[in-house]
């Protein structure tokens, strides 16, 4: 079975929602929770945005990469306040190969080690894996961005290796070594389960 290519689409949980990213409606709440922040754009290959002009500007590069990478970018809702505080994307997407990367994540400082990412991450792989049919999620990360590594093996992802001088980074200077990480169908009951009892306890 081919797996189907990702659609606009809601998914929602207890903490979180997320709903197609737009630029235009998301900007402002984006701005709020970490425009301008070097710690939480610190990793990301862009210079931290310094406006709403430019996060929203940003936000329309990232909508656009993503789908041409024949994914989704999803504005991800702190279903409490009721504010976009991050986004996150499916990209580099094979339907043939069964295959997508989630990436291109960030949240707002204020919802660093909170049940926003181990929620968004449990949707999107739910989505994934249940209602369109793939058999691989891939993540990949700076070698230096331990936090991050840390975040997405706590999801029950297998490190997979690291290449070597795979990107510039955003500062234009210094190479990335970069750590992949996978999750495979078989996989996903146990790692769905120990996640949802993570965000039950």
């Amino acid at each position: 079975m081919v797996a189907r290519s990702p659609a606009p689409t809601v998914l929602e949980g207890r903490h979180v929602r997320l709903e197609p990213l737009d630029p235009a409606a998301h900007a402002a709440a984006l701005f709020a929770a970490g425009g301008g922040d070097e710690d939480v754009w610190r990793w990301l290959p862009v210079e931290p945005p310094r406006s709403e002009d430019a996060i929203r500007a940003l936000a329309a590069g990232v909508v656009a990469s993503s789908e041409a990478a024949g994914g989704l970018a999803f504005a991800v809702l702190d279903r409490a306040g009721g504010q976009a505080v991050g986004w996150t994307t499916y990209l580099d997407v094979s339907t043939a190969d069964e295959r997508l990367e989630i990436g291109w994540t960030w949240y707002g400082r204020a919802y660093w080690r909170t049940a926003v990412n181990t929620e968004a991450k449990l949707l999107l792989m739910g989505h994934a894996f249940d209602d369109l049919g793939y058999g691989r999620i891939c993540w990949k990360t700076d070698l230096l961005n331990t936090r991050s590594q840390q975040a997405i093996a706590r999801l029950g992802a297998v490190r997979e290796g690291v290449w070597r001088r795979h990107r510039l980074r955003s500062d234009g200077m210094t190479w990335r070594d970069t750590v992949f990480f996978s999750l495979l169908a078989d996989e996903w009951p146990d790692a769905r389960q120990r996640l949802r009892a993570r965000l039950a306890a």
